[in-house]
């Protein structure tokens, strides 16, 4: 083997390994991102749910709404 063929294969053994070490990285971002959809999902549902729970006292009748924070006042 020649000396420039030793380089060209040095070289194109780097390169190599840089295209596998980007795959990889990329590779892990994108189940890093899967997991943070996961847990921004939840959050989500759970967030939903306080709002529909908002909603609720909001569009309850005044009588009933006014009766509910009085017995929160009694209890804190």
């Amino acid at each position: 083997m020649s000396m420039w063929s030793a380089i060209v294969l040095i070289v194109l053994i780097s390169i190599a390994g840089g295209v596998a070490n980007n795959f990889a990285k990329a590779r892990a971002r994108g189940e890093r991102r899967n997991e943070s959809d996961a847990l921004i999902g939840s959050e989500l549902a759970a967030l939903r749910e306080r709002v529909e729970v908002l909603e609720k006292i909001v569009t309850d009748p005044r009588n009933e709404l006014r009766r509910e924070l009085d017995a929160l006042e009694r209890t804190g």
